[in-house]
C-alpha cells in the first residue's frame, strides 16, 4: 500500500490556524471507482480511502508507516510569509494606491 504524509492546509473559509498543526497519513487509491448504473453514484470497493490518521509529529507518522510496512511519500509544508499590518498603515503619506 502507498501512503501520503502531509500537513493539511487551512480551508478557504478558515482565517486561523486550527487543524493545521497535525500531520496526516492518507492511503492512495487501490481500486478504481465505478459508477452505479441505477443511481449514478460513484463508489469503490477500497475502504482505505475513507481512512485518515492524524499524528502530532512528522516523525510519528513516518514511524507508523515503517512499522506497518507501508511505502510512503512525505510532502513538506511551504512556509507562509506573515506581514505585520496596522490600521495606521492605511493613512501613511507614502502609501501606494
Amino acid at each position: 500500500m502507498e501512503a501520503h504524509i502531509y500537513k493539511p492546509t487551512r480551508t478557504a473559509m478558515q482565517s486561523g490556524q486550527a487543524n493545521t498543526r497535525e500531520w496526516c497519513l492518507e492511503f492512495a487509491q487501490q481500486a478504481p471507482r465505478r459508477v452505479d448504473s441505477l443511481m449514478g453514484w460513484t463508489s469503490s470497493s477500497d475502504t482505505t480511502q475513507q481512512l485518515a490518521l492524524h499524528f502530532d509529529t512528522k516523525e510519528a507518522a513516518i514511524a507508523y508507516a515503517e512499522a506497518h510496512g507501508l511505502a510512503y511519500t512525505v510532502s513538506e509544508p511551504e512556509s507562509r510569509a506573515v506581514r505585520r499590518r496596522a490600521y495606521a498603515d492605511n493613512f501613511r503619506y507614502d502609501r501606494v494606491r
